[in-house]
């Protein structure tokens, strides 16, 4: 496998589901949902939903990550299910179960919001 991906974040699509996957890109979004950590992992091609269950060294590494932090996971492609999908993105009916995490650049806390979408 390649040292920093074996797709794109924009590439990922249901077919891919059950397929192990290296991603890297910034982190765009989060959001933490009833303890499970979702994040949007951005590169130039587009954005995969990332996930991160409580309890897991991944959660662990990305509950305290700013973002627009440069990140390397490993991890497992798993439907999203038909209530959950995204229909605004091109990868909106998959999400990566993340295993493993590499910090490639830490990014400060940010002074202000840079995404309109935002609400953290």
């Amino acid at each position: 496998m390649h040292r920093y991906r074996s797709h794109t974040c924009g590439e990922l699509r249901a077919s891919d589901v059950g397929t192990d996957v290296r991603l890297s890109g910034w982190l765009h979004n989060r959001r933490d949902l009833g303890g499970i950590l979702f994040i949007d992992l951005r590169d130039h091609y587009g954005i995969t939903q990332l996930v991160a269950r409580p309890g897991t060294e991944a959660y662990e590494a990305l509950d305290k990550l700013s973002k627009e932090t440069v990140v390397r996971v490993d991890g497992k492609v798993v439907s999203r299910g038909t209530e959950n999908v995204n229909p605004e993105l091109p990868t909106g009916e998959v999400e990566v179960e993340v295993s493993v995490v590499e910090v490639l650049g830490a990014a400060a806390p940010l002074p202000f919001t840079i995404n309109a979408e935002d609400g953290v």
